[in-house]
């Protein structure tokens, strides 16, 4: 089960999300990305971000730490920003937290590289997820000291939005063209031998039990919190097995292009490289 926390201060919102997520002071002295629950995208917006933070954390992705947020909606009276007020005071109780990373910058392509073996494992587990939002215009990534770190999951299993359809979408390629790795040559076929053994049903049950009952209560089709988060497990098993076999990349994806010698001779060399594990 994911940590609780009580949310103490809202410090600034964050707008590069349409959620409008914000960072947020806890009483365990933690900063954190909030999400809430009264945001436009709804609650099963949370729930692909807590099985799927926690599943790429369990496959040892770098995702920042989840956490449940308590928040009293009070905090949200001194907000001089109107929009915010009416978020606070729509998602008062539990709302989900992530690590906030100070000092980190957005994943730019033409600035780091990415070697074929972690860009192999993000690919392949953004294609188990359906990640349709790692794009080259939106990556969704995060450089903090050197390693790359994935963040906003909310946007994945699309299959849960239309469950009737899990078991049939659970089938469907996973076309790679548009992601942001996919010049770097991502090795997917070391990718699926390392990380497909790994996805077992147990794992995948752990993972859907961090979900709080609340955010799972009164889907359509489903009679108990327990019967749904079987239906997670489900699709995500089915589809890891063979989904490496349809991954689609455009063949003509080549490497971003450099900029000119005049504005990065007198840099270290670029693009810089982001640190393997081994290096950490």
């Amino acid at each position: 089960m994911l940590t609780e926390v009580i949310a103490t201060r809202y410090v600034t919102p964050l707008r590069e999300g349409g959620s409008l997520p914000g960072i947020v002071e806890a009483d365990d002295l933690g900063t954190y990305v909030m999400k809430f629950t009264g945001a436009g995208q709804g609650r099963k917006t949370l729930v692909a971000e807590v099985i799927c933070g926690r599943l790429g954390q369990r496959l040892g992705l770098r995702v920042p730490r989840l956490v449940q947020m308590q928040l009293d909606p009070v905090i949200g009276l001194g907000e001089p920003d109107q929009e915010v007020q009416e978020l606070l005071k729509a998602s008062g109780g539990l709302n989900l937290g992530m690590d906030y990373l100070p000092g980190s910058i957005g994943f730019d392509p033409l600035a780091y590289q990415v070697d074929p073996v972690e860009a192999g494992r993000v690919v392949w587990f953004d294609a188990l997820i359906n990640n349709v939002d790692r794009s080259w215009r939106n990556p969704n990534m995060l450089v903090w000291h050197g390693d790359v770190w994935l963040i906003d999951h909310g946007a994945t299993m699309i299959w849960h939005h239309n469950w009737p359809t899990a078991q049939s979408a659970a089938a469907k390629p996973y076309n790679a063209s548009d992601h942001v790795l996919a010049p770097f040559g991502p090795d997917i076929a070391a990718a699926a031998e390392a990380l497909a053994p790994l996805v077992t049903r147990e794992l995948l049950t752990e993972v859907a039990a961090d979900v709080p009952d609340e955010w799972l209560v009164d889907e359509p089709g489903f009679d108990s919190t327990d019967a749904l988060r079987r239906a997670y497990v489900d699709a995500l098993l089915t589809r890891a097995a063979t989904v490496h076999e349809r991954i689609s990349m455009q063949a003509q994806a080549k490497a971003p292009s450099k900029p000119p010698g005049w504005l990065t001779d007198h840099l270290p060399e670029w693009p810089h490289k982001t640190k393997k594990k081994s290096d950490s």
